[in-house]
């Protein structure tokens, strides 16, 4: 697999990316993923709608919090062409608590801790911590990523406005 070294880092320490590295323009790859009630979901059955992609290392840590809960207010003003997933590590039973006492309802909850499957295809596993890193695609109608944003350091946010312009272009 291959391994990509000082992408991100966490509190200043480099850290490795598992996964190929993947380019806007190319069709993103299909993963299974569990939901909240342990379903399998692949990404292939979003195909038809603007797909936004949030990687996040966990729901229970503060930025990743901060995170959902925005993408979430973001995808009640988006409208249904538009779908939010935001993919953790987490198991999904966190996941449902976190969701459930955050009130989030509008953005969908994905596991990857079974096998890793999104994190190793959109290249976005840590090795040193099998997390994810923190990133977001958007994905047009057809499953074409068209922005990628790979988040330098850990602890920090995404630039919202700039997800924000992408998915506005596709929707």
């Amino acid at each position: 697999m291959e391994e990509r070294a000082g992408v991100i880092t966490m509190k200043g320490n480099p850290l490795t990316l598992l996964g190929k590295e993947l380019k806007v323009g190319d069709p993103a790859p299909d993963f299974e993923v569990l939901d909240n009630d342990l379903t399998p979901v692949r990404l292939s059955s979003f195909k038809g709608k603007v797909c936004v992609i949030s990687a996040v290392p966990s729901l229970d840590t503060p930025v990743c919090d901060m995170e959902t809960r925005r993408f979430n207010e973001e995808a009640g003003i988006l409208g249904s062409d538009v779908r939010i997933l935001t993919i953790s590590m987490d198991l999904p039973f966190a996941q449902k608590r976190w969701c459930g006492a955050a009130g989030v309802d509008k953005v969908i909850t994905l596991s990857d801790h079974r096998d890793a499957s999104f994190g190793t295809t959109h290249g976005v596993l840590i090795k040193e911590l099998r997390l994810l890193g923190r990133a977001v695609f958007v994905l047009d109608r057809e499953g074409t990523i068209r922005y990628i944003q790979i988040v330098k350091e850990v602890t920090d946010e995404p630039d919202y406005d700039a997800v924000l312009k992408a998915v506005n272009e596709l929707a």
